[in-house]
């Protein structure tokens, strides 16, 4: 037995009001499959609605598959807002065990929410937040660049975002990775006539704003960069670029996902100042 009539969730009021952010997919999934278990102990119908009104649902399903489709749509919606979909499900488990159904414990609901990087856990009586990420700021307009660039940029940081959520971290690092690598082509061309950058690609152009760097902060900068996308790129490494190596790869947990995506998000705001103090006729500091 997990809970009690009076362990309700207590978590932060604004939460109801205004989302913290998602859950993962991966949490809405597994939740999912845990109610298929608690529904097979009994009437599957009946319980498929209790979870049904949890989640706001009105009215009975006129079937038990359209049951079970109405239960996902609902999950998927209350999936936009982490903590009440949190409560929602808890709540279910407190119905359905006062029905005489068993229900999952607090360690799996945890282990669930953890494995996934949900970032929270149930501490009874309260929900707590085990992080607070949140994505590192990449200035809205780049000045120097034309719509078509700035387009590219809000498309990738957006998709980056999406699949951190849904919980597809290989693929969020691989399409900020990708950013970068583009962004660094906007300094093609530029510089004074001795000096100017005539790389094609990430490794070429860095290494070329490097040397015209040395013993300055930038040229520490670009080669921590470097290091990051080395690393990233390396099939023994975060493998995004070119595949992994499947003897010595490395998987990229969640968490560090979200790492990865920041840093990149740092770097590119370093790359999108640099670039407009250039366009505007400073060199680099």
């Amino acid at each position: 037995m997990i809970v009690r009539t009076d362990e309700l969730l207590k978590f932060d009021k604004s939460w109801r009001f205004k989302s913290p952010g998602p859950i993962p997919q991966g949490v809405v999934r597994d939740f999912y499959d845990l109610i298929e278990k608690i529904a097979s102990q009994g009437d599957v119908w009946q319980v498929v609605e209790q979870c049904k009104n949890g989640f706001g649902g009105i009215g009975r399903s006129s079937s038990p598959d359209w049951a079970w489709s109405d239960l996902s749509r609902l999950m998927d919606s209350s999936a936009e807002n982490a903590p009440l979909f949190i409560e929602a499900f808890w709540n279910c488990c407190v119905d359905l065990e006062q029905s005489g159904l068993g229900v999952p414990d607090l360690q799996i609901i945890n282990a669930i929410m953890a494995e996934h990087d949900a970032g929270y856990e149930i501490q009874l009586p309260d929900l707590i937040a085990t992080r607070a990420y949140t994505p590192i700021p990449v200035p809205r307009l780049a000045p120097s660049l034309d719509e078509q660039a700035r387009a590219l940029i809000d498309e990738c940081l957006a998709e980056s975002e999406r699949l951190l959520d849904a919980g597809q971290g290989r693929r969020a690092v691989q399409e900020i990775l990708f950013l970068l690598e583009s962004i660094t082509t906007a300094f093609r061309g530029m510089g004074e006539d001795t000096v100017t950058i005539q790389g094609k690609y990430f490794g070429p152009i860095i290494n070329e704003m490097k040397k015209r760097e040395r013993g300055k902060a930038q040229e520490n900068i670009l080669t921590w960069m470097t290091t990051l996308h080395g690393y990233l790129s390396s099939p023994t490494g975060g493998g995004v670029r070119h595949g992994t190596d499947l003897k010595e790869g490395i998987a990229i947990q969640p968490h560090e996902a979200r790492l990865y995506c920041n840093l990149a998000r740092s770097y590119l705001t370093f790359l999108l100042e640099e670039h407009d103090q250039q366009t505007n006729g400073a060199s680099f500091r």
